[in-house]
Formats: structure tokens, C-alpha cells, sequence
């Protein structure tokens, strides 16, 4: 539903091809959700069989013919749905990269802080470059900040953990 309801809200914005989608996706919205090219030309006919959208021809110079798809009266019904299913309900985190840290004290503290010291140079990179996205007209900018937010929580929390493993690291040197 997640991404159904993001492929119909960009296009409630403006009519977009599958190409336009597909970048604005991946550099703006890459931080809620994980779509491939592929499933989003699957969901953007499956959408036009439901009758959520029209797809028309276009055609720029010398360039391959392009569908553009504009949102039905059908579409509007079904993205104001999910959009109100989608705040009220409450999405479960998942954080994959804590699996390592259940059993991290199968390393030695040195490794391990190491280890986690590469995580947090990579988890400070994107900060970094989510601190530098242009800010958004209206209210996607709200999606920026909640990952910005994300993000320095991240970093305090793994600044934390790295100075509790430090100490046992120190003390297995001498």
C-alpha cells in the first residue's frame, strides 16, 4: 500500500512518466521506501487496470514515445484512503544492522568498536547528505526532517554504545 500511495500522491502533484517518478523516488523518497524500477512500472499498471490512472502518449523530439500518467477520479478515492490508513496506523521499526550488536561481545572490544566506528562514519556521511537536500515545498519537507531526526538519534545512541564497549577495550590491553 506504501507504495501505491507514494506513486499516487506524486501524481496527484503533477502528471509524471514512469522515468520521472522513478528518479524523484530515488532522490527525494529513497528514505521511506525501496522501489525498484521495475515494480514501479508493475504498480503503475496494475493501477491503470484499476482505473486510479490514465496513461497517455507523449513524445519529446527524437525520443522514444513515454506514458504519463495522470490520476482518475478513481485514484483520488483510493490515495485519500490509504492516505488516512497510512497515518493512522502505526509501523512496527525494524533495525537489521542490531543483529550483529545481540552478539557482539563475541569480538573483542577493540574489533568491535572498530567495527562500529566504520558504521558510524557511513551513518555520518548520510546525515551529511540528507542535511544538504534543498528544502521541499510543502509538507514533504516533513519527510527530510523526520530522517535528519532519524539520522543524529542514530549517531547519539551509536556515540553511546562505542564509549560503553571503550572502557573494556582499554582494560583488556592492559
Amino acid at each position: 500500500m506504501e507504495r501505491e500511495l507514494l506513486l499516487l500522491g506524486l501524481l496527484r502533484q503533477t502528471d509524471m512518466h514512469g522515468y520521472q517518478l522513478h528518479e524523484f523516488i530515488h532522490r527525494n523518497m529513497a528514505s521511506c521506501v525501496d522501489l525498484k524500477k521495475a515494480t514501479a512500472y508493475y504498480l503503475l499498471d496494475k493501477m491503470t487496470e484499476s482505473g486510479w490512472l490514465i496513461p497517455t502518449e507523449e513524445q519529446e523530439g527524437g525520443r522514444p514515445p513515454r506514458r504519463v500518467y495522470q490520476l482518475t477520479e478513481a485514484g483520488e478515492s483510493a490515495y485519500q484512503a490509504m492516505l488516512r490508513e497510512n497515518l493512522s496506523t502505526h509501523y512496527e521499526a525494524r533495525f537489521t544492522g542490531d543483529i550483529g550488536l545481540a552478539f557482539l561481545d563475541s569480538l573483542p572490544a577493540e574489533e568491535a568498536v572498530n567495527l562500529l566506528s566504520h558504521r558510524r562514519t557511513a551513518l555520518q556521511a548520510e546525515l551529511d547528505a540528507a542535511q544538504t537536500v534543498p528544502p521541499h515545498v510543502g509538507t514533504s519537507q516533513l519527510v527530510i526532517e523526520h530522517l535528519v531526526r532519524h539520522l543524529r538519534t542514530e549517531l547519539d545512541w551509536l556515540d553511546e554504545v562505542i564509549r560503553r564497549i571503550e572502557p573494556r577495550s582499554e582494560q583488556e590491553n592492559t
